[in-house]
């Protein structure tokens, strides 16, 4: 037998429709009723939460967004909060259906209900007529509650390790600046240019239509902000041999640096390369071959030190760049390749502690989210209509 089957006990799960067991409605607010300190939470109609100095409501509800992220169960609140006039509410109104069961259920299963009922639809947002016809399990009120206990728990796990991760990641921003500043005369200042630190080279045209399932590695610039972390010793992408000859190609140490964004915060975000192999690197990007330790110059990179010389050479509106000429004239402290090596293994432990997807936090979130999701599947696995 199933858990599920154990806690049921062959008591018969009895299914009704939203409509007849909520309240569902939309709130009355305006996106730019929000503001920065409000005391109340603020469902906007997209996944987001800000804040409100005024509440509508005060009770225990499922947030439903009605456009962007459709299908997605927003939040679950239990308290005062505010809501934009194009986010739903939630509201069991029946003593025998808890909204926490209710919401972990939707949570499974309204989304694909959802992007059903709009696959021949012309719009892309949600109505109440369709949240009131989604039909939920009613099994006994024990059942729902140790349902709850059992994924809350997960869930409950989660959101600490996720608090941890973002206080991690702000200790971690605190000593990368620490580490890489300097008092005035402690260490000498260079330009990334100078000939005796290193040189800039541009990319070659390369795009994702030259990508093959082996051979020469490659980045891509586009990659080194979606995919990439601080650094890396194996590609995602590769180019023919052929194609690789008529390339630029950066070595073991080089940093591969992304100079076109739609945004500022990711132009000149870079990734060093520290597999032992050639790799070529697309137009757009440019590598940086240097005579200093790659992952210092790469945490360099990632300071408001850096970020600061940087902006005035941003060009562009809608594409935003900057080109190699101009980042040669940026300044980096150089102190002894001992101090370099240093700081690298302070900061490596808190870049593995927070974006390692194999060892540090991401992971294990991931692993408690995959067993939210495997627990979650079974415990509100019901039989269907059909098959009752």
């Amino acid at each position: 037998m199933s858990y599920l089957d154990k806690l049921l006990e062959g008591v018969e799960v009895e299914w009704r429709t939203l409509g007849e067991v909520a309240k569902i409605g939309t709130g009355s607010k305006n996106g730019n009723e929000a503001i920065e300190n409000g005391k109340y939470d603020f469902f906007i109609r997209s996944k987001t939460i800000k804040k409100i100095d005024s509440y509508e409501f005060d009770e225990e509800a499922i947030i439903i967004p009605g456009e962007g992220g459709i299908g997605d169960i927003f939040h679950y609140i239990n308290g005062k909060y505010a809501l934009h006039q194009r986010a739903y509410r939630i509201h069991l109104v029946k003593d025998d259906i808890l909204t926490k069961f209710v919401y972990h259920y939707m949570i499974a299963n309204f989304k694909s209900f959802i992007l059903r009922k709009l696959v021949s639809a012309t719009v892309s947002s949600i109505r109440k007529p369709m949240i009131e016809k989604f039909i939920i399990p009613i099994p006994p009120l024990d059942v729902q509650a140790e349902i709850v206990r059992i994924l809350d728990t997960f869930t409950e796990l989660t959101a600490e390790l996720t608090a941890e991760l973002t206080a991690r990641k702000k200790q971690y921003e605190y000593y990368r600046e620490e580490l890489l500043s300097f008092e005035e005369g402690e260490v000498e200042w260079k330009s990334l240019g100078e000939k005796s630190i290193g040189q800039f080279i541009r990319g070659t045209g390369l795009q994702k239509k030259d990508f093959t399932e082996t051979g020469v590695g490659c980045i891509h610039y586009g990659q080194i902000y979606t995919y990439y972390g601080t650094y890396t010793d194996k590609t995602k992408s590769f180019v023919s041999e052929e194609f690789a000859k008529k390339s630029r190609k950066a070595n073991k140490g080089d940093l591969v640096i992304a100079t076109t964004s739609e945004n500022d915060e990711d132009v000149c975000k870079a990734v060093a390369w520290l597999g032992d192999d050639e790799i070529a690197v697309s137009s757009d990007a440019c590598f940086y071959t240097h005579k200093l330790n790659p992952k210092y110059v790469v945490y360099y990179f990632q300071t408001e030190q850096f970020q600061k010389q940087k902006r005035p050479f941003i060009t562009g509106t809608k594409v935003r760049r900057v080109n190699a000429d101009d980042l040669a004239k940026i300044k980096i402290p150089i102190p002894p390749i001992e101090e370099q090596e240093r700081i690298v293994a302070i900061l490596d432990k808190f870049d593995t502690l927070t974006n390692s997807i194999s060892e540090g936090l991401p992971k294990e979130i991931e692993l408690r989210q995959k067993q939210y999701e495997y627990y979650r599947d079974r415990l509100l696995s019901f039989p269907s209509l059909s098959e009752l």
